[in-house]
């Protein structure tokens, strides 16, 4: 009788403590879906490199467009990172890529920057201007092209020690309040009259070693033409303002038409634009130079190439960021 006790007695408590290991093995159905299986929340690493566009000194004293990692995604904190790049010794010196160096003097500091509606205003002190006069407007070129890169950011204001940027000092050269890409970069001039004048932006191919790199020249002649027929023409002409700069476009290269509508610039080419006929290839050099000289100088969001009518390339301005 005592041994049945006992024995039962053993078994109730046996089957308690099996039944609270069962609470603590077997999920609630809180944890279960429909399907019986566990709903787990999964953190996820970000593991994708950020890269920026930015502007920086080659080798031949050309403002040239290169990409660098960045860290920061806000845009007052990206502007503080790209300028930091910038200047000559800054804290993001080691970002900058072999072959170039940065423009910005080295002693420059940002004494405040603020975004709002598309406009970034910048407060340098006056080390900024501290560089001799043939640096002086790659300074505000750089920093114009480089900040206008960060999306969101349309026009910049440059101050010195709190007061608007109007004025270089060694050249004497007048600064618009507000700066954007209108501004241009690396400029050269074939005025000949005051008629008809225009400014277009044209982006040609270097390279550093093995790698490739693009350098914007904006150009001011006498020409009252669609700008993507300046475009074409000068990277499919001999004649390059510096044995240094190229293109890869065939100088055979005819552009057809040319239809703009809202956000959508459509570019009809000849067929010696392809590399490869049997292939239908263009050149990536061809497609970024045309690409980059049509941000530069038009607003739209979209640039589709075709050939004799037929759509080769859709939207070359996603392909080229």
């Amino acid at each position: 009788m005592l041994k049945r006790f006992w024995v039962k007695r053993i078994f109730i408590s046996t089957s308690a403590l099996f039944a609270i290991l069962l609470l603590y093995i077997i999920p609630s159905t809180d944890e279960l879906d429909l399907t019986g299986n566990l709903n787990q929340e999964l953190s996820y690493v970000d593991n994708e490199i950020k890269t920026n566009e930015i502007f920086l000194l080659d080798s031949y004293n050309y403002l040239a467009r290169t990409q660098v990692v960045v860290s920061e995604t806000e845009i007052e904190k990206k502007a503080t990172e790209l300028i930091n790049i910038l200047i000559s010794g800054g804290s993001g010196e080691s970002k900058v890529p072999n072959g170039f160096k940065a423009v910005l003097p080295s002693e420059t500091k940002i004494l405040s920057i603020e975004y709002n509606d598309g406009v970034l205003k910048v407060n340098f002190s006056s080390e900024l201007l501290d560089v001799d006069e043939k640096h002086e407007e790659k300074i505000i070129e750089a920093l114009v092209y480089t900040l206008t890169s960060i999306d969101g950011v349309d026009n910049i204001i440059i101050y010195i020690d709190g007061n608007v940027l109007n004025k270089l000092p060694k050249t004497g050269i007048n600064l618009p309040s507000t700066l954007n890409r209108k501004y241009g970069i690396n400029k050269k001039y074939d005025i000949k009259n005051t008629k008809n004048i225009c400014s277009v932006t044209v982006y040609y191919v270097n390279k550093y070693n093995d790698d490739t790199y693009y350098v914007p020249v904006t150009k001011y002649m006498n020409d009252d033409r669609e700008k993507i027929k300046i475009i074409v023409e000068e990277l499919t002409s001999s004649s390059v303002y510096n044995s240094n700069l190229m293109s890869y476009l065939n100088s055979n290269t005819k552009l057809l038409a040319a239809n703009e509508t809202i956000d959508k610039l459509d570019l009809n080419f000849n067929a010696y634009i392809f590399n490869n006929y049997d292939e239908k290839d263009i050149l990536e050099e061809v497609i970024y130079t045309i690409g980059l000289s049509v941000r530069d100088n038009y607003d739209v969001k979209e640039v589709n190439i075709l050939v004799d009518d037929e759509e080769i390339i859709k939207s070359v301005l996603k392909t080229i960021e």
